[in-house]
């Protein structure tokens, strides 16, 4: 695919590409003194009618933090194809039992060892207002001497494309 999408449809595509190549994420919070958290999080699905779902414990601080303030931001980095995305939306929390049944991997067991009967297991539903990302279609290498060359001519590196989606 492009760097350069042609349409809206193209971007949330390349957009969902991108989440779901990454699969691990930042979750960030507003706590509640008022400063942004985040903390890694395992993405469960991204079905790119823009919405994010990830499992967590009912009880846990941003599950509290998404109570009094729902808006958040997930960012991911797939340093395999030197791409990032930024995702802001609202989050809200809650367990439908078909969806979780649907979503559940068994490597969650870690996290919740009673499975889907883990008490206090909860869904949160991440819906995106906006994205941004950064698609670079060189290497790392390749990205390391373009910072270089730019720092010897003091004219900016070519990196990659940058994009706008709105939901």
């Amino acid at each position: 695919m492009s760097n350069q999408p042609t349409s809206a449809a193209e971007a949330r595509a390349r957009v969902t590409e991108l989440a779901r190549a990454a699969r691990i994420c930042m979750l960030t919070t507003t706590a509640l003194d008022g400063r942004q958290v985040s903390r890694p999080m395992g993405l469960q699905e991204a079905e790119f009618d823009g919405d994010l779902w990830f499992f967590a414990s009912a009880d846990s601080a941003k599950v509290r933090q998404i109570r009094v303030n729902p808006e958040v931001n997930v960012a991911f980095s797939d340093q395999r194809h030197n791409a990032w995305v930024s995702i802001s939306g609202t989050a809200t929390e809650g367990l439908d039992r078909p969806r979780a049944e649907r979503l559940w991997n068994p490597l969650l067991t870690a996290w919740f060892p009673d499975g889907l009967d883990t008490p206090g297991l909860t869904l949160l539903k991440v819906h995106a207002s906006s994205a941004e990302y950064w698609d670079s279609p060189g290497s790392t290498v390749v990205n390391l001497l373009g910072v270089a060359k730019a720092a010897v001519t003091g004219r900016p590196p070519k990196l990659g494309e940058n994009h706008e989606v709105a939901y």
